[in-house]
């Protein structure tokens, strides 16, 4: 029976609304795209409500669609791991054997960086919290490469959060919501990274430009950076700690430096944010803020011994003033005017004799 001859003979599709209902789902499917690949900024100011609703609602669509890939590859990995296992203990035991020297100079080295840390009285970086996630989703372009992550605030992450897996630094956190949060990879457009090189301590920026190797820019002195050298973050400016590990420094077909990520050595599906804000939190505001004496206790009582000795020396102190007193007191430093003497013998000076007239006596006056 031809389909003209069915109950469908009378249908008849009307072509404009047809026609409006293609262009508004392709309307919604344009926003849609352009909220998924719009650029991030680093103080997070382009994470909006529909932002953040979009994120929240895709998360966990995502990671339903992903759960049979995920359950196909550990089938797969399962039935190759079988069939391989008398080649791959092989390959194990090569390895443990060329390792095993490896472990005993680690133990040695361990043993002489603890020496060394006791006698100079260093201490370790302090702990940073981690939480772990799993990518869900992935957004890769010509110009955005971030990814979203099934832990969000829920578990203490916050904007500008560091996001490391087991070899390095991955990128970092630019939007969170209840339970899913945004990463942006080291290679996006919009990534930028202060690091230091670790065989000469040059500090540089590491910028991505799309591609797999991102870029180092503003390197600070002459020949600073070799091939091969290990790139760490650098902690400028207090976005991230100092001295994750990131990658190796190499030489690019354009003569620039760039930089081969650890983190691609695997695949990036399980990763750890580190719960890191800024360099304050590392310490504790009342350890530095408390007075210079509270942390002195009371000294304990003397002995015996210091008893005997605080009582001689006290009885010493009290005899001093006295001998002061009882002796001569010391001459003075002034100078003074020399006295004369009289000798004990001599007698006073006789008066000179007098060489004037007698006075005549009244007239009238007669004799006895």
């Amino acid at each position: 029976m031809a389909f003209r001859d069915g109950p469908f003979d009378q249908f008849k599709v009307p072509l404009v609304w047809t026609a409006a209902v293609v262009v508004v789902v392709a309307l919604i499917a344009s926003i849609l795209l352009i909220l998924a690949d719009r650029r991030h900024d680093a103080a997070g100011d382009a994470y909006g409500p529909v932002r953040a609703g979009f994120d929240a609602g895709a998360g966990p669509i995502n990671g339903i669609f992903a759960a049979p890939v995920r359950w196909a590859g550990a089938a797969s990995d399962y039935v190759g791991g079988y069939f391989f296992a008398v080649s791959e203990n092989r390959r194990l035991k090569r390895e443990l054997e060329e390792l095993q020297p490896w472990r005993d100079q680690a133990i040695a080295l361990k043993n002489v960086n603890a020496r060394y840390e006791a006698m100079l009285g260093l201490r370790t970086e302090p702990v940073v919290a981690l939480a772990t996630a799993r990518s869900v989703s992935e957004s890769r372009g010509p110009f955005v490469n971030a990814r979203l992550l099934d832990a969000g605030s829920s578990k203490g992450i916050q904007i500008g959060n560091p996001v490391i897996n087991e070899q390095g630094l991955v990128g970092r956190i630019v939007g969170v919501t209840g339970g899913v949060s945004r990463m942006l990879l080291l290679t996006d457009v919009a990534s930028r990274t202060p690091v230091l090189i670790d065989r000469t301590d040059a500090r540089a920026l590491l910028t991505g430009d799309g591609s797999g190797n991102p870029k180092l820019e503003f390197v600070r002195g002459v020949g600073s950076v070799q091939a091969g050298d290990r790139v760490l973050s650098s902690g400028d400016g207090g976005g991230f700690p100092r001295g994750v590990p990131i990658g190796v420094a190499a030489r690019g077909i354009d003569g620039s430096w760039r930089v081969k990520l650890f983190s691609d050595r695997g695949a990036i599906d399980y990763v750890r944010v580190m719960l890191f804000q800024d360099f304050g939190q590392l310490v504790a505001p009342d350890a530095l803020n408390a007075a210079p004496l509270a942390g002195l206790a009371t000294a304990p009582a003397p002995d015996s011994t210091q008893a005997a000795a605080i009582g001689d020396a006290a009885a010493r102190r009290a005899r001093t003033p006295t001998a002061t007193d009882a002796g001569t007191a010391r001459p003075s430093t002034a100078p003074t005017r020399p006295r004369q003497t009289v000798p004990a013998t001599a007698t006073p000076a006789t008066p000179p004799p007098t060489t004037e007239a007698p006075v005549p006596p009244p007239a009238g006056a007669g004799a006895p």
